[in-house]
C-alpha cells in the first residue's frame, strides 16, 4: 500500500468513507451501527482505549460544552488530556485535541498511514464489517492520545449512546445531559426511548451524573443506574445551582453537590443554560476528586475562565450584532432564544436559517420564529440532508407573518442579511451545525474586513423593509 504524502490526501482518504454526517440517515438503522467494527478496529490498533481512563458524556444538549470544560479543569490541573468531540467547525483535527492543541498536519497523515492496512484488512471481510467515517476517527483519536501521553480522555459521544463507537472506553465518570427528541429514526421517537440509548454508556459500579428533566427520562436514567450499581448524581435533587453574578462576557454560579458547595464558579459561555452544563462538569471534577485524582480550587477556576467553545451563542460581530449558534433540536432553540435576552437591546432581530431533513424542522420553527422580525432562508452547499428553501418558505407561511426572503447558499443568505440590516440590528445564524461551519470562516473574513455594508435606511429608523 502506497503511504500518502500530504495532508489533503489524508483528509481526502477520510471523507472517502461512508460519512453518516454527510448522507441521507433514512438509509440507516440501528442495525448498521453495532460495536462489533469498533471492536475490531480498536483491537488491530492494539486497544489503546483500555490504557487510557475517560469521562464520557452523552445527551441531546450541552455535552460539547460539558465536555470542553471537564478538559480545560484537567489541563488546569497538571493533566495530559485528550478532548474528542464531534463534529467540526472548520477542520477536521478540532475533533481530538490534547491541552486544546489540535494535531499538527503531518501527525494527522502519519496517523492516517498508520490505519488504512487495518481498514483495508476489515474492508475485505463479509459485509458490514466496513469501518466508517466515524469509527475510523475515535480510533485515530485513540492513537493520537496515546501517542501524547494522554492520561485521561474526555469523549463525547458522536450519536445516542449504547451503539455509539466511543462507548469501548474505560470510564471513570459518565455524564447523561439533557435530553430531548433528536435522531429520532435512529434513536426511538419518545422521551423513554431515547433515554434509553444515551443510557447505554452506564457502566457497572461507575458513578454517573446525569442533567435530564424530563421525568420519563430520569425514571429510565434512574433504573439503569440501579440495575448497574451505578451511584447516581441528578441535576436538580443531588446537584443544584443558581447565578449569583451575571455579566455580559462571564457569569459566576453557586453549585452544590452532595458534601461539597462551590459559591463562585466562573462560567465563560452566554447563556443560563450554561450553568447547567457547568454543574454537571463540577459534579465530574468531585467525582474524580474521590477517585483520588488531585484538582484544586485553582485549577477548576482557571479551568472554567479559559472555556472557548465557538458557534454556542458567539457574538462574532457589534453594528449590527452578529451572533452564531448551532442550534439544531428544541431544546437548543429554547437555549438560544432564552439567551438573545441577555444582549442590549436592538432594533429588529434577523433570522439566518438553514436545517436538516432528519430534524424536526418544523418545530425548530415554530419555536424561533417569534423572536424574528425577517428571516432569510437558505440550504447549505456540502450536505446533501438540508431542507429546500420552498419547503421551508412554505412551511413558514402557514404559521408566521414574518418577511422571508431566500437565498440559493449560505454566503448568499448571509450578505442579504447584511443588505437587510442596520447597524441597530442583529443578525442570528442558526439551525444547524453544517450551517455554521460552512460561514463561519467567511464571516469572520467579512467582519475582519469591514466589508459587512452599511444599509441606509439606519438614516430614518423607523421604516420598515418589506420583503
Amino acid at each position: 500500500m502506497t503511504a500518502l504524502d500530504t495532508y489533503e490526501q489524508a483528509i481526502e482518504y477520510l471523507y472517502g468513507r461512508i460519512n453518516f454526517e454527510r448522507i441521507h440517515s433514512e438509509a440507516y438503522t440501528t442495525g448498521d451501527f453495532k460495536l462489533d467494527r469498533m471492536r475490531l478496529l480498536l483491537e488491530r490498533i492494539g486497544n489503546p482505549q483500555e490504557r487510557i481512563p475517560a469521562v464520557h458524556v452523552a445527551g441531546t444538549k450541552g455535552k460539547g460544552s460539558t465536555c470542553t470544560m471537564i478538559a480545560s479543569i484537567l489541563t488546569q490541573a497538571g493533566y495530559r488530556t485528550g478532548l474528542y468531540t464531534s463534529p467540526h467547525l472548520i477542520r477536521y483535527e478540532e475533533r481530538f485535541v490534547v491541552d486544546g492543541v489540535q494535531p499538527e498536519p503531518s501527525a494527522v497523515v502519519d496517523l492516517v498511514n498508520r490505519i488504512r492496512p487495518h481498514v483495508a484488512a476489515m474492508d475485505r471481510l463479509p459485509a458490514r464489517m466496513h469501518p466508517t467515517y466515524f469509527e475510523i476517527t475515535t480510533a485515530l483519536a485513540w492513537m493520537y492520545f496515546e501517542d501524547c501521553g494522554v492520561e485521561l480522555a474526555v469523549l463525547e459521544t458522536g450519536l445516542g449512546g449504547r451503539l455509539d463507537c466511543t462507548n469501548l472506553c474505560r470510564p471513570l465518570v459518565t455524564i447523561i445531559t439533557n435530553i430531548s427528541r433528536d435522531h429520532t429514526q435512529l434513536l426511538g421517537s419518545t422521551v423513554r426511548e431515547i433515554a434509553g440509548e444515551k443510557a447505554g454508556i452506564l457502566k457497572d459500579g461507575v458513578p454517573v451524573i446525569s442533567g435530564v428533566s424530563h421525568p420519563d427520562a430520569i425514571d429510565v436514567i434512574r433504573t439503569v443506574s440501579r440495575e448497574r450499581t451505578a451511584p447516581l448524581w441528578l441535576l436538580g435533587t443531588d446537584i443544584t445551582q443558581h447565578c449569583v453574578q451575571a455579566a455580559a462576557t462571564e457569569s459566576r454560579w453557586q453549585i452544590d453537590v452532595p458534601g461539597q458547595s462551590f459559591p463562585s464558579i466562573p462560567v465563560s459561555l452566554r447563556g443560563e443554560h450554561q450553568g447547567a452544563n457547568a454543574s454537571l462538569a463540577i459534579a465530574a471534577i468531585v467525582r474524580l476528586r474521590e477517585a483520588g485524582w488531585e484538582i484544586p480550587a485553582e485549577a477548576i477556576d482557571a479551568g472554567m475562565l479559559r472555556v472557548r467553545w465557538p458557534a454556542r451563542v458567539e457574538e462574532v460581530g457589534q453594528k449590527p450584532s452578529v451572533i452564531l449558534d448551532a442550534a439544531h433540536n428544541w431544546e437548543s432553540a429554547k437555549a438560544l432564544v432564552k439567551s438573545l435576552v441577555d444582549f442590549p437591546p436592538v432594533r429588529r432581530r434577523l433570522l439566518v436559517f438553514a436545517t436538516t431533513r432528519d430534524k424536526d424542522y418544523r418545530g425548530l420553527v415554530r419555536i424561533l420564529l417569534p423572536h424574528f422580525d425577517t428571516i432569510v432562508i437558505t440550504k447549505y452547499l456540502e450536505n446533501p440532508r438540508g431542507v429546500p428553501i420552498e419547503e421551508l418558505e412554505s412551511y413558514i407561511a402557514t404559521i408566521a407573518d414574518r418577511p422571508v426572503h431566500l437565498a440559493a447558499d449560505p454566503y448568499a443568505a448571509w450578505k442579504l442579511a447584511c443588505k437587510l440590516a442596520t447597524p441597530a440590528d442583529q443578525i442570528v445564524v442558526t439551525g444547524s451545525f453544517f450551517l455554521i461551519a460552512e460561514l463561519r470562516e467567511l464571516i469572520l473574513d467579512d467582519l475582519r474586513e469591514g466589508s459587512v455594508p452599511e444599509n441606509p435606511l439606519m438614516a430614518n429608523p423607523r421604516v420598515e423593509i418589506s420583503p
